[in-house]
């Protein structure tokens, strides 16, 4: 039989992210504004060819004009002049580029009677610029002449002679032909090198950005090819950008807290596993005992309960260490008051003062803390079990709040027997407990567990008197307070 494809589930913004490219964003960002300008710029430079080289040829057309202006007589002064052309067309094949273009003129009289040249041309009607582009009273304009469109010069041309003075109206038109292939050929070549510049440019830039995100690339290999339990941090490779550093440290750091948070987890399983098997196990005999008669029923549900209890209270306390480790990641920090946190956790427990007698003492400050309030109960429950479970009966047992170098301090003191010096060291470990048969030993890791996720400092040490052990003290040492208020309370119980 054919195993079934495995079948993967895609988050669903991955599609978008996926279309977010760096390279892309680069590439766009850097070549689009290149285009752009390269466009402008190509735009500008036609635009100012096309303007030097209508200067050019209308330099030319007034050249011709005034030849044709020096050909002309006059008869007579001023409205009774009688203007003459005697200018061969010859005379202005020498202003023809090439073939492509031709010329033609007409002279006329101010009033527009024609004088020479081509009678189609039509008169001109313009006027001269206050600031003409020439040293002579001269107009270019565009025009048309026998259907093509042409380029026209008309100037104000003063004849004067021996015999007379007059004004001479004199239109040289060219064709357009030469300009447009000039024009043409410009465009042809400026796009030709812009489009050379900017494949020059696309290629350093498309090689400049994969070389920078190359170490992304090699970042993106090196953890593809990991195992899936490979957690170690990853290698920098060479010539990383500095831009790329906290993305690795950041990739690093959630990692570390990774293997944290999955060693916690491993831990957690071997613990449980090893820890509740003893109580299952003993159950089960003693569930068998009872069905088979051995021992009284009443003593057998005894039995029973106690051990039941037992493994709950060892199933409680390792679930409350595991949520200690989550609450630490999430970071749900709010303003508490330790003082009130700690006179629930006294009212709660009561039962358990008053089963023992204990002359109990309660000294505090109002103090309040940045912390997790099931933290803070959890840390004050277990310090305060841990003290009444190993108070003699009718022995005292004081709980103080107080601040020490602007630093708020917990301290739960018990007049119990204390513990050597080896179990000291060991005391906050897990399944270390003070005393034979004294519990699970996991009250005194969970409150460290706290004390480690609060930035906080705890101490276990037996307190001596008059050269003997007189107790036992747990002082917690906080990092941070938000608000210490003056006033303070005694109690007893």
């Amino acid at each position: 039989m054919t195993a079934p494809a495995p079948t993967t589930t895609q988050n669903p913004g991955s599609a978008q992210l996926a279309n977010s490219s760096i390279r892309r964003n680069l590439l766009l960002g850097i070549l689009l504004p290149v285009v752009v300008f390269m466009v402008y710029n190509t735009s500008s430079l036609y635009q100012q060819s096309l303007q030097s080289l209508n200067t050019a040829y209308d330099r030319s057309l007034l050249a011709s004009a005034k030849v044709i202006g020096e050909q002309l007589t006059v008869q007579g002064y001023d409205e009774l002049a009688i203007v003459e052309s005697t200018v061969p067309y010859s005379a202005l094949e020498a202003f023809e580029a090439d073939n492509q273009s031709r010329l033609f003129y007409r002279v006329s009289t101010m009033a527009g009677e024609l004088i020479g040249g081509f009678a189609e041309l039509p008169l001109w009607r313009g006027r001269i610029a206050q600031q003409p582009p020439y040293a002579a009273l001269v107009d270019f304009y565009n025009g048309e002449f026998r259907g093509m469109p042409v380029r026209i010069a008309a100037l104000l041309q003063p004849v004067a002679s021996a015999n007379g003075r007059g004004m001479a109206i004199v239109q040289v038109a060219e064709t357009l032909q030469i300009r447009e292939s000039l024009a043409r050929e410009i465009l042809l070549g400026t796009l030709f090198k812009q489009a050379l510049l900017f494949v020059c440019i696309a290629c350093v830039v498309v090689f400049v950005v994969r070389r920078a995100t190359l170490p992304i690339l090699q970042l993106s290999k090196q953890l593809n090819s990991r195992s899936n339990d490979d957690l170690q941090p990853l290698k920098v490779p060479p010539a990383t950008p500095v831009e790329v550093l906290p993305l690795v440290d950041s990739t690093n750091h959630a990692m570390a807290r990774l293997a944290h948070l999955l060693a916690h987890q491993k831990r957690f399983v071997r613990d449980a596993s090893h820890q509740l098997r003893t109580p299952l196990a003993v159950l089960k005999v003693q569930v068998q005992s009872a069905l088979r008669g051995d021992v009284e029923p009443h003593q057998a549900l005894h039995e029973i309960s106690t051990t039941v209890g037992r493994a709950t209270q060892l199933a409680n306390q390792m679930l409350s260490l595991a949520k200690v480790e989550q609450l630490q990641q999430s970071e749900q920090a709010q303003t508490v008051s330790l003082t009130e946190v700690v006179r629930d956790m006294v009212i709660e427990l009561s039962p358990l003062l008053a089963e023992k007698n204990l002359q109990f003492e309660l000294v505090s400050e109002e103090l309040t803390l940045m912390a997790h309030p099931w933290m803070l109960r959890e840390l004050v429950r277990n310090l305060l079990h841990n003290a009444i479970q190993h108070s003699p009966h009718g022995a005292p047992l004081q709980i103080k709040l107080a601040t020490q170098e602007d630093r708020p301090v917990l301290r739960v003191s018990d007049w119990g027997e204390g513990v050597s010096a080896a179990v000291q060291a060991r005391l906050a470990e897990p399944f270390v407990s003070g005393v034979p048969n004294g519990g699970s030993g996991l009250g005194l890791a969970i409150c460290r567990s706290i004390c480690d996720a609060l930035h906080a400092q705890l101490h276990l040490r037996n307190r001596h008197g008059n050269g003997a052990i007189e107790g036992f003290d747990a002082v917690v040492e906080f990092a941070f307070v938000a608000n210490t208020p003056p006033a303070s309370s005694h109690a007893h119980f």
